[in-house]
């Protein structure tokens, strides 16, 4: 069977380094904040071109905090895409703010601009844009609705490790902005972790009391805060892996556009076309994605990923009446992610491609 992702296989290139960096924790004898994560947030925080980041203990965490550092809490609404992981909202939720769900771009699969716009009220404190599958969300357009109506932007960018705009990365355009290291992530741990990445040190200096239970440098809580460290394990082990992200994102790429030229004669079915892209998932929205999914694992021994069966506006916690989301919908029963990770990818994208062409049209 190819697996849709592995993230065991990804960990086994940098195996020897990953064991010497845990060995240089566990030697150390420190194992909450300490020297591992203040160079990975100094490395991290280079790397995407910020000038800060503040490691925290997943990206569902990171996208609270940096919400409750921009101050939005109980009764604001909060503007996101419903094609997403249910975390998104469940963060928003976190902190007593309500989402506000609206569809995406058909092109773009990311938050249409112009449905936000519509969508701000009164109560309306802030937009949060998802890269979705790597593909950079239109942040030009939503950073000027953002500043024509005195909203903040937080950025959630647990898919979009790399990915640029013009050259900028995700992670720099917003207030305070969201990165998850969950393992099957371009930048993975081996288990949760997140980042809060920002340019405002009054931020930066707020979440990092925020995750460490409202302390203070001289250890006095000033304020409500939570257990929400990155260890200094996680912390080591990416500081191991971030510099080949780059190297490992292009491969993505490669793949992808092998993939689209393996599937060029189905163009409606392929994701957008985005330089910037990561490509964290390669989906395609074809018809009758259920019966092909079970087709190319039976017969082809193939697994795929569906990211997401249904728009977080269908999960039953979310559901609000009189929400209409038809694009969101459409790509939700279509959208089918092929294997993407380099590891499991390298070599097969054609034989994948084939067994989806052949499968599709089994399926008719």
């Amino acid at each position: 069977m190819i697996p849709q992702a592995d993230p065991k296989q990804r960990l086994f290139e940098a195996r020897d380094e990953i064991l010497q960096a845990m060995a240089r924790v566990l030697d150390r004898g420190a194992f909450i904040l300490g020297e591992e994560l203040a160079a990975f947030e100094a490395e991290f925080a280079t790397y995407v071109g910020a000038r800060h980041a503040v490691g925290v203990s997943s990206g569902t965490q990171a996208l609270s905090l940096a919400l409750i550092a921009l101050g939005i809490g109980r009764g604001d609404e909060v503007i996101t895409a419903a094609l997403t992981f249910p975390a998104t909202a469940s963060a928003i939720e976190a902190v007593n703010a309500v989402p506000i769900f609206v569809d995406v771009d058909p092109a773009t699969r990311c938050i249409d601009p112009a449905l936000v716009e519509a969508a701000i009220g009164p109560k309306t404190a802030a937009i949060v844009p998802v890269h979705l599958h790597g593909f950079p969300a239109p942040m030009d357009a939503l950073l000027a609705i953002a500043a024509r109506r005195g909203l903040a932007v937080v950025e959630d960018c647990a898919q979009s490790h790399g990915a640029t705009v013009a050259g900028r990365q995700t992670g720099t355009f917003g207030h305070a902005n969201a990165f998850s290291f969950y393992p099957t992530k371009n930048l993975g741990a081996v288990g949760d972790g997140g980042a809060v990445v920002t340019n405002d040190p009054a931020i930066a200096a707020k979440v990092k009391r925020l995750r460490n239970y409202g302390l203070d440098e001289a250890q006095q809580c000033v304020e409500p805060g939570i257990n929400g460290r990155l260890d200094e394990l996680q912390a080591a082990i990416l500081r191991v892996l971030l510099p080949s992200l780059d190297r490992s994102n292009a491969e993505r790429r490669g793949l992808a556009a092998r993939y689209r030229a393996r599937l060029a004669a189905h163009v409606e079915w392929l994701p957008p076309h985005d330089d910037g892209a990561v490509y964290h998932h390669f989906a395609v929205a074809v018809p009758n994605r259920d019966r092909i999914r079970e087709r190319l694992a039976s017969q082809h021994g193939i697994a795929t990923g569906i990211h997401y069966p249904r728009g977080v506006h269908r999960h039953p916690h979310f559901q609000r009446p009189g929400v209409s989301l038809p694009v969101t919908d459409r790509l939700a029963d279509r959208l089918l992610s092929l294997p993407i990770q380099p590891q499991v990818a390298r070599d097969r994208v054609d034989a994948i491609a084939d067994a989806l062409l052949a499968a599709e049209a089994a399926c008719r």
